[in-house]
């Protein structure tokens, strides 16, 4: 048993030391292509700002009166499209999952909206919602919902039949059937979909705040872009990255302790 301990923490540190070890060499890379304008023709890097001129303008960001409002604004738009998404899209997947009839009313029209990006509904949404914010949380929700239903419904319907009939067998309401059989076998898929719905929220913020006039990390990005502020749009780009990162790892923590059994059964 001490050995496996062992072993398990020099895996650990051996995956660590590589995984530093190549941000270390993006890094490099980034630092030496960047200082000597490197043009491989495809690809240039003559207006890209070096690491150094990044950090030095991250640190004028967090060292100024702008960071929280920025990051409160972005913050609030996510969290408000993503957990909208998160009721309207288990909710439904729920309910298609569970139904022929009902997946073959909605899921049609909704495989259609699937495919169209953030970036398009942004006329649409200025026109049928009379604040800009509620515009901006709107796409926010466009992005994290198809994540979070289609994985639900796939989980509903990956739940094993001869369990639902077994439960109905022993007089099981259909309640009960839903809070112990269909819940538990699909919520490891449900909680991918949160995970991947948290991290597409992140990916439209930048889409949902080129239509904001102030505050957001986002319109922070495109308004860095639109002045030519180089150095200020990596910021941008590497807070959203950084928040987008963090906020789908709790998302993660957060199913590995509502389905322990499932993530102790992979590790075993």
């Amino acid at each position: 048993m001490n050995m496996r301990l062992v072993n398990y923490f020099i895996n650990q540190w051996k995956r660590l030391a590589l995984q530093t070890g190549a941000l270390l060499a993006c890094l490099l890379f980034w630092q030496v292509a960047s200082t000597t304008k490197l043009n491989l023709g495809f690809i240039t890097f003559t207006y890209v700002p070096t690491p150094t001129a990044v950090l030095d303008a991250a640190w004028h960001l967090f060292t100024s009166n702008k960071l929280l409002p920025h990051l409160g604004s972005s913050l609030a738009r996510v969290f408000s499209g993503y957990f909208a998404a998160v009721i309207v899209g288990i909710a439904l997947g729920l309910v298609i999952g569970r139904s022929r009839v009902v997946e073959a009313l909605l899921l049609p029209p909704l495989e259609v909206l699937r495919p169209i990006p953030a970036v398009a509904w942004i006329p649409l949404a200025i026109l049928m919602f009379p604040s800009s914010e509620v515009s901006m949380i709107f796409i926010t929700f466009t992005g994290a919902l198809f994540p979070v239903l289609l994985n639900t419904i796939h989980g509903v319907e990956a739940v094993d039949k001869r369990l639902i009939a077994s439960a109905k067998s022993l007089g099981a309401s259909p309640f009960a059937i839903l809070h112990e059989v269909i819940l538990p076998g699909a919520a490891p898929s449900i909680i991918t979909g949160l995970t991947i719905g948290m991290g597409t929220s992140w990916f439209c913020l930048v889409t949902a705040e080129m239509i904001s006039g102030q505050w957001g990390i986002g319109y922070y990005t495109w308004e860095s872009y639109v002045i030519q502020n180089y150095a200020d749009i990596v910021v941008g780009m590497l807070l959203i990255g950084v928040l987008g990162m963090g906020c789908s790892l709790l998302v993660r923590l957060a199913g590995n302790f509502f389905i322990p059994w499932y993530y102790l059964r992979r590790n075993v």
